[in-house]
């Protein structure tokens, strides 16, 4: 065996440090949620069939809910174990390989560098999570980076950004959209992904970003998070982790032009006037640098227009989704409760949630003047009074005003020029009942657009709402599918359908309607350009963005010698 160094991580699990070492991944372990670290520990001798003492060390794989009996709730735990007898335990439950089984645990290991010698530095251009994960294992093993941000640092953003809720005052280069930690960080810094994990990218993630802040559990929750008001610091301890390593970081740097010379990338235009040459540019953009899209396209870089989903936001009281989903509307410890709901709408369009943040907040995430967008985000407490998700229909090519690769992009400037104009900056509400009402042409004087009645459910947003028509915002067809879903979601969650539940638009920003092609070698046809992440249409949410940025570096590593 080879050698196995253990440290204790507080009274719910272990980390664990692996070399050629094989264990047991022990499943299906059901405990009561109260339980400490030492009870969790006998509860898996006794599954196992062995005394305490002979359970040399475990780790927590993964910790999900089992609600199946609510109010009685219970975790659900799969564990990875050393035992003082391995043969004996596998013989016990030979055939029942679903509950216990032999497994060598997944160590990443970044690659030796190539042979090839680095004239420039690379640059990155973005410092969300793409940008920040490949940047931070690029310097961590000696490469040279420059990292640019068209916004401003994590903690002057948070101060922009709440300037602008409070204010309505945009500013479009640090906004919810723009500035460093990218989209994610005014979310909920939801951590799960559907990315598979042969390589351990997704674990080494989770870790590094423990490494910078986050808690221990994101390693092992069923439906990890940070929270917003965490993320915002995990980011920053990053950034500078990447300056200690020799990294160069500039913030309203955004990148306006590319020089290209015999199909190689060779330099970089910053703010319209300065150079920076390089041989390695990774577009780290984001699905929302629109005039970067612009550019990329004019330059000639090949890319397509892809599919993605709008809709809107849609809150309930959290006290009902977590009377739903454990059976009590006080769950305690184990937190507010999440949901997700899919549906098939009667014209064929898939309809389901995204993005749902228990105990959180709608927010005004626009990016331009005269155009608005929301998102939904929580605090790591998750202690607010509303639940919201988004509610949203999947759109296609087919949807959008003209077939240009950008056709996307029209698309979502149309939706969300309709929204500004309809609350006047403000973000547009109405209530579900008054919206079903006027998309199935049923409304009545009882059901108005307007919210009459300050006892029912109020909206909990950052940044100013304003009551309205929403129905002018999607095509018909995507409001007929949007009332079709919440209908059977009603079916799936009692009161999930409520004529009360708020709803507030646009959700436009679900993912990037541009894919911007590249090779097997992760570069587009110019060499030495690397499209990636969520902006270039190969990555969805925090966690695959930051995987898609270590498998860019990992590919600029084989290809290239640090000195």
């Amino acid at each position: 065996m080879g050698m196995v160094q253990w440290s204790h991580c507080g009274n719910i699990g272990c980390k664990i440090i692996v070399k050629d070492q094989k264990m047991l991944r022990v499943n299906q372990i059901k405990i009561k949620t109260d339980h400490s670290f030492e009870q969790l520990k006998r509860k898996t001798a006794e599954y196992l069939h062995i005394p305490t003492e002979e359970l040399q060390y475990i780790k927590i794989q993964r910790q999900s809910i089992d609600a199946r009996r609510k109010p009685d709730v219970f975790y659900c735990y799969s564990v990875d174990v050393c035992v003082k007898d391995e043969k004996k335990v596998l013989k016990r439950f030979h055939g029942k390989e679903n509950q216990v089984s032999c497994i060598q645990p997944v160590v990443y290991t970044f690659p030796k560098p190539g042979d090839r010698l680095l004239k420039h530095p690379i640059v990155i251009v973005g410092m969300g999570p793409t940008g920040l994960f490949c940047a931070y294992y690029l310097t961590m093993h000696g490469y040279p980076v420059v990292l640019l941000e068209r916004g401003r640092a994590v903690e002057q953003r948070q101060k922009d950004v709440e300037n602008f809720w409070k204010t309505g005052k945009l500013d479009p280069s640090s906004n919810v959209q723009f500035g460093e930690g990218g989209a994610g960080t005014f979310s909920d810094g939801k951590l799960n992904t559907l990315v598979k994990d042969k390589d351990g990218r997704n674990r080494e993630v989770l870790e590094t970003f423990v490494k910078f802040g986050a808690k221990e559990s994101i390693c092992y929750e069923a439906k990890p998070h940070i929270g917003t008001d965490m993320l915002i610091q995990v980011i920053r301890n990053m950034r500078n982790e990447i300056v200690r390593n020799g990294g160069v970081v500039r913030f309203e740097s955004q990148l306006t032009d590319i020089e290209v010379k015999n199909g190689q990338i060779c330099g970089v235009i910053v703010n319209g006037g300065e150079r920076i040459a390089c041989e390695q540019v990774v577009l780290a953009i984001g699905h929302s640098a629109r005039d970067t899209f612009s550019m990329l396209y004019e330059k000639g870089i090949p890319m397509e227009a892809k599919a993605f989903a709008v809709g809107f936001r849609v809150e309930h009281p959290q006290s009902m989704i977590n009377e739903n989903q454990y059976g009590t509307g006080n769950p305690g410890k184990i937190g507010a409760a999440p949901y997700k709901v899919t549906a098939r709408a009667q014209n064929g369009r898939g309809v389901y949630s995204f993005c749902m943040c228990p105990g959180g907040y709608v927010v005004n995430a626009s990016s331009e003047e005269g155009f608005l967008a929301v998102n939904g985000m929580s605090y790591s407490a998750r202690d607010g009074v509303n639940a919201n998700s988004a509610v949203i229909v999947s759109v296609t090519p087919e949807d959008y005003p003209s077939g240009h690769p950008l056709g996307g992009v029209e698309f979502q400037r149309n939706l969300e020029r309709k929204a500004f104009e309809l609350g006047n900056g403000k973000i547009p509400v109405q209530r579900y009942g008054a919206f079903k009402a006027r998309v199935r042409g049923e409304i009545t004087e009882a059901e108005s657009s307007c919210d009459t009645e300050p006892a029912k459910l109020q909206p909990a947003s950052k940044g100013e709402h304003c009551w309205t028509d929403l129905t002018a915002v999607l095509p018909v067809e995507c409001n007929k599918a949007f009332v079709d879903g919440m209908e059977e979601f009603g079916r799936q969650i009692a009161g999930f359908d409520r004529p009360d539940a708020i709803l507030s638009g646009v959700e436009s920003r679900t993912s990037s309607p541009v894919r911007i092609l590249r090779d097997e070698k992760l570069q587009s046809e110019i060499k030495g350009l690397y499209p990636c992440g969520e902006g270039a249409g190969y990555a969805g949410g925090i966690t695959s963005a930051a995987m898609d940025g270590l498998r860019v570096a990992e590919m600029i590593a084989k290809e290239y010698c640090a000195e």
